[in-house]
């Protein structure tokens, strides 16, 4: 079963008696689940388990469900916050590799792909990125070889063993609660009560929902932990990059035909903001979360972009990071040609998106200068 398919079961848009069939051992499953994260976070908040102290101030940055909450392009406005700041900060991220597998030919071979923390290097290029799935071994190399004074726990909600700061959570306003069931019956990674740790909410995309779903969202929110700093954030398009990094503005995507591809946790949320910046898409192929790129993706992408007689075919910078390398050279009988050397019939381009604060920027500014000022108490989880 793919990532759309499970995405239909679990949210219940599927139906019939085979559907049915299915999510019933999915809720037995995620009873268990449920327990286990229970007893986790029991013994976490008991001290029974033990945390570990860093040197640093450490901001954790994660979400309670999986697929695409807007995380990543936090951490990076953080990050640039931060750096603008001039605070010497590190990212703390355990990374999704990909490996190719089965017979490769020699231009298929190339590097592990890693796909968020491709993105924060490029995006923060001041900032240490480490990627580590020991977030504690991860925060001693940030700070004892780097002299990292602020850590940034991408993925961190979760994660208990390494003490923070304050918990930063993003919510996806399209999606805020998984379904309301937890792993494998939904999309929850623990319940929803434990919003009752997190300090601050970032609710994302809270221009892709209306008005009043806003205002409830918000109000179960605040009767889960009222103390909680509430900001509300879009994902503002800047501009398409493509392969030889020219830039196509907003305005020029108006009206093109486009293909667009994916392979993140919201799909829908990406074709969303094509749509809403008023171009057309020709067609659309969905890929599962992290999925990894070969050669023969690529090339099948083009051939329907072209059978469609697309202008562009467009895509996340996430999955830009993992399909460039499949332009990086190209074996011809002369010998290698450089990407700038090669150009598809339609461009391969990435849209360029910035997280944009439209609500509470000046609550969460305040709350990381009181944590540099010491009117929070370091390291009190």
């Amino acid at each position: 079963m793919n990532q759309y398919d499970f995405g239909q079961l679990v949210s219940g848009r599927s139906t019939g008696f085979k559907s049915q069939m299915l999510r019933f051992p999915l809720r037995v499953i995620s009873q268990g689940y449920k327990a286990v994260v229970i007893l986790r976070n029991f013994l976490y908040s008991r001290g029974w388990l033990k945390i570990y102290h860093a040197n640093a101030i450490v901001i954790s940055v994660g979400n309670i469900t999986t697929g695409g909450t807007g995380k990543t392009p936090f951490v990076i406005w953080l990050c640039k916050f931060l750096q603008q700041r001039k605070i010497h900060c590190a990212i703390l991220t355990r990374g999704y590799k990909t490996h190719t597998k089965g017979q490769e030919t020699r231009d298929e071979r190339r590097e592990t792909k890693i796909d968020e923390p491709a993105m924060l290097v490029e995006s923060c290029p001041q900032a240490i990125v480490i990627v580590n799935p020991d977030r504690v071994a991860g925060a001693n190399e940030a700070v004892n070889k780097f002299d990292a004074k602020v850590l940034i726990m991408d993925d961190g909600f979760q994660h208990r063993r390494l003490a923070r700061d304050f918990d930063i959570i993003t919510i996806d306003a399209t999606r805020p609660f998984g379904y309301g069931k937890l792993l494998p019956a939904g999309l929850l990674r623990e319940p929803v009560d434990s919003l009752k740790r997190a300090d601050v909410i970032v609710i994302t995309r809270s221009d892709q929902v209306t008005g009043e779903e806003l205002i409830k969202l918000e109000k179960k929110l605040l009767s889960i932990n009222n103390n909680m700093i509430i900001v509300k954030a879009i994902h503002s398009p800047v501009c398409a990059k493509t392969t030889d990094n020219k830039e196509i503005s907003i305005k020029e995507l108006k009206g093109k035909k486009i293909f667009a591809f994916c392979g993140i946790g919201n799909p829908d949320a990406f074709l969303n903001t094509i749509k809403d910046f008023g171009a057309n898409p020709a067609g659309v192929k969905i890929y599962d979360d992290h999925y990894h790129y070969a050669n023969k993706d690529t090339a099948d992408i083009r051939k329907k972009a072209m059978n469609l007689k697309a202008d562009l075919i467009l895509t996340t910078q996430k999955d830009w990071s993992k399909i460039i390398g499949n332009f990086r050279f190209r074996q011809t009988d002369g010998g290698q040609v450089s990407i700038s050397d090669f150009q598809p019939p339609i461009p391969f381009a990435y849209l360029a998106v910035e997280l944009k604060i439209i609500s509470g920027e000046d609550r969460i500014t305040s709350l990381i200068k009181d944590c540099f000022t010491g009117r929070i108490h370091p390291l009190r989880r």
